[in-house]
Order: C-alpha cells, then structure tokens, then sequence
C-alpha cells in the first residue's frame, strides 16, 4: 500500500465513520481516533460486501458508500455500546 493510499484510506475512514454517527441516533461515547479506525474498517469490509453481491466497485458508487455506511453504523453501536458498558 502507498502512502496515497493509506492518506486516502484514512479521509475515507473519517467520512464514512462521521456519516455513521451522524446516522446512529443518541449519543456515542468513543472518540475521533476510534471513530476512524471503524470507518476504515467499514470501508475496507463494505467494499468486500460490494464485490460479492455484484456492485462495480471501480470509481465512484454511491451504492457501495450506502453499503459502507451501513457497516460503520453497525460498527459505530457495537464500539460505543462496548466503550460505554466499560465505564
């Protein structure tokens, strides 16, 4: 991996970690940092989700994005519903 890939991995990581919490109703106790790594995370695993059901994952595709926010939703309530059960 390329460093552009890695500095384009971590903007889409904070886009599509902020999209999911903007979408996730309440409030979630986990921070910045945390919130990206999910949304990378939800990138890397919504594109996979992508592929295997048959959407072109090739430039821009707004059904793959859907796709990706829907993972980090997922990802954003388990996270903040393990940080905040630590407490």
């Amino acid at each position: 991996m390329t460093v552009t890939g890695i500095i384009t991995a971590i903007i889409v990581g904070l886009i599509i970690g902020a999209l999911a919490r903007l979408v996730l109703p309440g409030k979630q106790n986990i921070s910045i940092v945390l919130t990206i790594i999910v949304g990378i995370v939800a990138a890397l695993i919504g594109t996979a989700l992508a592929r295997a059901v048959g959407v072109s994952t090739t430039g821009f595709s707004f059904l793959e994005l859907v796709i990706q926010v829907i993972v980090a939703v997922i990802g954003v309530g388990i996270v903040g519903a393990v940080r905040g059960r630590a407490r």
